[in-house]
């Protein structure tokens, strides 16, 4: 099936597919070596305090996990499916895992850098600051469902289903949102069910950022949470 779908490629656009995946899992492999070889040369010298090892450890353990996955996830595009000539693609559900993990991985690096670097402000615990808080790890974990989504959408090329906006076509909610069966393939295997949820976890995302944004400004902060506020929002409307 490979061979009948891909007949007419070129030797150059293959070694440019190969060469893509080829320096990606090597610019993975230094990125491990890269956090590697200093947290056992700083760990070693006995820089480390004693909840940083315990921090260490688990990223340490992330980024190998990352290289697994990352393995597991293309074993699943090269799999033969006897049952089916479709073109051969990864699995969503591994590439939706592979890319969670990488965030989680990256989050969890520049929260220990930034609080390595940067002391912790010390705040009155007012009760709108906590709810500033809420507000904000309610945020982080939509954006984190959305960008979850959006691997699915590349998946199962869902992104080539309908391209206008904010209408589908010609309607607000498409025919075949639900054409699966059970109800809840669809949310992870139908592509329209896909790009339709990835489109309203996006809106919801960018208002949920202008919300906390309008509410920070209601908020005396120091200047270095209201810069990441604005930030957040820039970038937000950027994305």
């Amino acid at each position: 099936s490979l061979h009948s779908l891909n007949h007419d490629m070129t030797l150059p656009e293959f070694k440019f597919i190969w060469y893509m995946e080829y320096s990606h899992r090597m610019w993975g492999r230094v990125v491990g070596l890269a956090y590697i070889l200093p947290a056992a040369y700083f760990w070693h010298r006995g820089w480390l305090s004693r909840p940083l090892k315990g921090r260490v450890l688990a990223l340490c353990g992330l980024v190998c996990f990352q290289g697994l996955l990352g393995w597991y996830m293309v074993k699943s595009g090269l799999e033969e499916k006897p049952d089916s000539y479709d073109i051969p693609r990864v699995s969503q559900y591994r590439l939706a895992a592979h890319l969670g993990s990488a965030l989680v991985l990256y989050s969890g690096s520049l929260w220990t850098g930034l609080s390595l670097l940067l002391p912790q402000h010390k705040l009155p615990e007012t009760k709108q600051l906590l709810r500033l808080r809420q507000y904000a790890h309610g945020t982080t974990a939509l954006i984190f469902l959305t960008a979850l989504s959006g691997a699915f959408v590349a998946g199962l090329d869902a992104g080539l289903v309908y391209n206008s906006f904010p209408k589908m076509g010609e309607h607000w909610i498409p025919d075949d949102l639900l054409a699966f069966s059970p109800m809840l393939r669809n949310i992870f295997e139908n592509p329209t069910t896909v790009q339709f949820d990835h489109r309203i976890l996006g809106i919801a995302s960018v208002t949920a950022v202008t919300a906390l944004y309008l509410f920070s400004r209601k908020i005396p902060l120091p200047r270095r949470t209201r810069m990441a506020v604005t930030s957040l929002l820039a970038v937000a409307c950027m994305q």
